[in-house]
């Protein structure tokens, strides 16, 4: 031990010579350069510009060789022993079954190479930095409670950012925030954490192939409001994020990947957008959209409700709605972006919309979108359009229809088409989108949902004769429901119960109460049949 100090003070002489004191390098770097050996210690005194030092290779048998932000310098002549690189591997923490090290109450990591028997023969030193203001860019997102995917290159300050974040909804937002920390990186080595997370607590993982096992651990055992994870990289881990988002848990996470194409096209963590499929669509359907039969589809809801790509540390591109995002591109368009960059110590953000048809979210489909005297815009999923607009045309009744399910007040699609469920009729119930199923495509049918989306168009309906007794009946059964649907808004905790009613009259109810944003289900058996009004907390 007194031979080390001996070195370690003849390299700090060496450095106060050459006009770098030791006093002047950052603690934490300090640390990382006592472990090198003398004669590589020894050469960083001629580099003044040690903060934008990124890493240290370490090699045997080649010169090693710092790299900068900028640029690679060799360090000296001589060539790496095996000798140097025992030198540092006896002087940091073991490694683990993902070959990597650290060194205590620091975030630096030390990565090995290994040869066929095992044996280390070349070390990456990567410099670890807590970095403060690099999650300021998105601060306002990771705030919000929805969960937000990190992509970009090796290096380019993902872990950095999630650290932050860590640190923002810890100690500002004062969140129950868990780390799992698989190896040792984002609150570093050693079992007490690194300052740099706040008031967040870490919990390490003993294996890379256990990281999934952690997540579903941490939420099981510590009760966190957010969980933060670096690197989700398989199957296993992909499916937990979806179980800990699914209970309310908001994630904050990286994956392999540099963009959100990249992800969408990983077999592997597709998943965590939502997953693609194969759909094949009727001939009606795939006329009225303009495509192949065969189309690519999003499986299911995104796990993670924002996507961040990292440009570089301080400039990023959004993706604030993920569903959209990959609907737009299995569609062939652009999604919508926001470009995002701090200058002057401000967030600037340039939101890209992409155009869209006059049937998608342009103006057609925000004027329908509001539910008018129109009626509520409809998206029909394998429903022949030129024949509804006949009808309505004939019916002297005004429709509106539109090609984007996130503008449609309305989903209109045809029993068989409903039991198969479909990405898009899946896509409207998660949304709260009421879907109207025609029994089939009959002129009387098609006349039958355009009287019960006009019920103040007194049209005579095939339930019905037009005379002036039903017409009572049936303002008086809508009276009842909007009347119920108005004392259940104003806080009131118990559901209400409609009169006994035939089937079409429910079904105007239910729409009311859809209408107000309500939940509603029929009890009782005929005649008896009747609505219940009532919130839904879930």
């Amino acid at each position: 031990m007194t031979e080390t100090l001996g070195v370690f003070k003849e390299c700090n002489y060496h450095m106060e010579n050459n006009g770098t004191e030791e006093s002047q390098i950052n603690p934490e770097l300090q640390l990382l350069l006592q472990r090198l050996p003398p004669g590589i210690q020894a050469a960083f005194s001629t580099h003044s510009d040690l903060d934008s030092l990124l890493e240290i290779i370490i090699d045997l048998g080649r010169k090693p060789e710092a790299r900068f932000a900028e640029s690679n310098v060799t360090l000296c002549d001589s060539e790496v022993t095996q000798d140097d690189i025992d030198y540092v591997t006896s002087r940091i923490s073991g490694f683990g079954d993902d070959n990597r090290a650290g060194i205590a109450r620091t975030l630096h990591r030390i990565s090995a190479i290994r040869n066929r028997e095992g044996r280390i023969v070349g070390l990456t030193c990567r410099v670890g930095r807590a970095v403060h203001g690099t999650v300021k860019i998105i601060e306002d997102i990771i705030q919000s409670g929805k969960s937000v995917l990190l992509l970009g290159r090796p290096g380019i300050g993902k872990t950095t950012m999630l650290r932050e974040a860590a640190r923002v909804l810890s100690d500002d937002m004062d969140k129950r925030v868990v780390i799992v920390d698989t190896s040792n990186e984002i609150a570093g080595d050693g079992d007490i954490p690194h300052s740099s997370i706040g008031r967040a607590r870490r919990m390490q993982v003993s294996a890379t192939n256990k990281q999934h096992a952690v997540m579903i651990e941490a939420v099981e055992n510590h009760m966190p409001q957010v969980i933060i994870i670096d690197e989700i990289g398989t199957e296993l881990e992909a499916g937990a994020a979806r179980t800990i988002a699914e209970r309310g848990v908001q994630l904050i996470g990286t994956a392999h990947g540099n963009s959100l194409e990249n992800l969408m096209i990983n077999p592997t963590l597709s998943d965590l957008v939502g997953g693609i499929q194969a759909v094949t669509l009727g001939d009606e359907e795939a006329k009225r959209r303009g495509t192949q039969k065969t189309i690519l589809e999003r499986k299911s809801p995104p796990t993670f409700g924002v996507v961040v790509e990292i440009q570089d540390r301080y400039k990023v591109a959004v993706h604030p709605e993920t569903a959209e995002a990959v609907d737009d591109s299995l569609r062939g368009q652009q999604p919508a972006t926001e470009l995002r960059w701090l200058e002057d110590g401000k967030v600037r953000v340039e939101k890209q919309e992409p155009a869209r048809s006059s049937h998608g979210r342009g103006d057609a489909g925000e004027r329908f979108a509001d539910k008018r005297k129109d009626g509520p815009s409809m998206y029909l999923f394998g429903i022949n359009r030129q024949r509804l607009e006949e009808e309505a045309a004939q019916m002297k009744l005004p429709i509106c229809i539109t090609d984007d399910l996130r503008t449609a007040g309305l989903m209109v699609t045809s029993k068989s088409y409903f039991r198969r469920k479909p990405q898009k009729i899946r896509d409207a119930e998660s949304h709260g989108i009421p879907i109207y199923v025609l029994r089939t495509h009959t002129p009387m049918q098609l006349r039958h949902m355009l009287a019960t989306m006009h019920p103040q168009a007194n049209i005579p309906h095939p339930e019905f004769e037009p005379n002036e007794e039903h017409r009572e009946q049936l303002a008086a059964a809508l009276n009842e429901a909007a009347n119920a649907a108005g004392e259940v808004l104003s806080n009131r905790e118990n559901p209400v119960e409609l009169n006994p009613q035939g089937a079409y009259i429910r079904r105007l109810q239910h729409l009311i109460a859809e209408r107000n944003m309500l939940t509603s289900k029929s009890v009782g058996r005929d005649p008896h049949r009747r609505v219940m009004i009532y919130r839904d907390e879930r």
